[in-house]
């Protein structure tokens, strides 16, 4: 009875050390986490990972205007076309050429630059969930202090460290609120990490067009409501971060949601199917995606043809003056709502209104337009590029892309759109009058157009 009894208590007080010791090393990660993500975060540790290949294509003095292309591209037709031109972004030039200061807008700009020139090709496609290639929340919030910068003008940058450390604080909280016991099966792990990020921080998902902070990392993490791809991107790195400092052990994947009110959550990825594949995010689609709610976000011409916006700026540029391409007033496709904001939108944008509750932002869509571009994505990035240049007056450089776009297109396996490609053959051809205008001006319109009074 009594070595009973001994067995009993000696039992007790070993559980009791071993909860002992796992709390004070929990405790000690705590205390040491800061340090430790510091030193995960800091550029020179980026490079003690091995890396297949790193564009060397971005290693430019800061903020080269050049068009270039990172190494993980989807389309080989554009990089073939894009090493043959030495064609310019122009949005920071145009500004800087209007008296604005675009120091900040630059910097941002090569900070993206940089870390997508860090995504491979396996990188490009490896989960968000996994530390490879780009810091994806530092992309994120360099794209935030890009537009902030252009919008605001403000004499001091966004401060993206201090976000970045938000982050991080966000992973030490649920640490010492919500970690499970080191048993717990995966489903305890993700549901407290559920309940701590959408119950106990109040996160929450919104719609993008009622409010442009949710398609902006800083924002989302100050107001706690974005899109469904910021917050998969704040929860991937919550899992990042989780694991590096060891506390997830088991192999997780997020569940992005194809419909327009469900919450990213977690889940084991053992236990995936097939049918969860079209539901994860890789490193390159969650950018995508980012810059794609930007750009439609703040698209100049809001109403027109509900899936194109190159045919809405394209309507726009047909219609808000008097056709001068001849067929174009016998057009049977354009509506009087189409006609009537095309003009309005004309009418705004001449006014230097570029940026309005839900008519759009010129500089932004710009800058979005020039992000996908340097990102590498489709050939119709190129084209919409372009009718954008036209409306801002960049004639010449319009004209150019143009023809980088058909050029890489007739290469390229493509599924025409009728409209489009008509609509693309009008515009070449008002470009091309214009160009051939003795009396133009390649400097009158669009310094005018940055020149004009701000709408506030």
């Amino acid at each position: 009875m009594d070595g009973i009894i001994g067995f009993f208590l000696g039992s007790i007080y070993m559980n009791r050390q071993t909860a002992t010791v796992y709390h004070k090393a929990l405790h000690c990660s705590l205390f040491l986490f800061p340090a430790i993500m510091s030193c995960l975060r800091t550029p020179w540790a980026s490079y003690l990972t091995p890396k297949l290949s790193i564009s060397k294509r971005f290693q430019k003095p800061l903020a080269s205007p050049f068009f270039c292309l990172n190494s993980a591209s989807d389309s080989p037709e554009l990089v073939a076309a894009a090493s043959q031109n030495s064609l310019r972004l122009i949005l920071h030039d145009s500004l800087e050429s209007a008296g604005i200061n675009t120091r900040h807008a630059r910097s941002a700009r090569e900070e993206f630059r940089q870390q997508v020139g860090r995504l491979t090709k396996i990188d490009a496609e490896t989960s968000i969930t996994i530390s490879r290639g780009a810091d994806l929340a530092r992309t994120a919030l360099h794209i935030a202090a890009e537009d902030d910068s252009l919008v605001s003008h403000s004499s001091v940058p966004l401060p993206v460290e201090a976000f970045v450390e938000r982050l991080d604080d966000l992973s030490m909280e649920f640490c010492s609120l919500y970690l499970p016991p080191s048993e717990a099966p995966p489903e305890v792990f993700l549901g407290n990490l559920d309940r701590f990020f959408y119950v106990h921080k109040g996160f929450c998902r919104t719609e993008m067009m009622s409010d442009a902070r949710a398609l902006y990392l800083h924002s989302v993490l100050t107001c706690r409501s974005g899109s469904a791809v910021m917050l998969s991107l704040i929860y991937s790195e919550m899992l990042k971060t989780l694991r590096v400092c060891g506390f997830l052990d088991f192999d997780a994947e997020i569940y992005y949601p194809s419909d327009f009110f469900s919450l990213p959550s977690g889940y084991q990825r053992q236990k995936s199917k097939f049918s969860d594949q079209p539901h994860i995010l890789t490193s390159k689609s969650l950018l995508v995606e980012i810059l794609r709610n930007l750009k439609d976000a703040f698209w100049p011409f809001q109403y027109g043809h509900p899936s194109s916006l190159f045919l809405r700026a394209a309507y726009a540029a047909n219609h808000a003056f008097a056709p001068i391409i001849s067929g174009e007033s016998n057009s049977k496709s354009y509506g009087g709502l189409e006609m009537a904001s095309a003009k309005a939108a004309q009418h705004r944008l001449g006014r230097g209104v570029w940026t309005n509750a839900r008519f759009g932002d010129m500089r932004r869509a710009l800058a979005a337009c020039e992000r996908l571009i340097i990102l590498g994505t489709e050939l119709e990035e190129l084209r919409d590029y372009a009718v954008l240049l036209y409306h801002c007056g960049h004639y010449e450089d319009c004209s150019e892309y143009l023809k980088l776009y058909q050029s890489a297109r007739m290469s390229a396996p493509y599924i025409r759109d009728e409209f489009e490609e008509d609509a693309v053959k009008k515009l070449e051809a008002r470009v091309n009058l214009i160009l051939a205008e003795k009396g133009w001006s390649k400097q009158t319109f669009h310094e005018n157009f940055w020149n004009s009074t701000e709408p506030w």
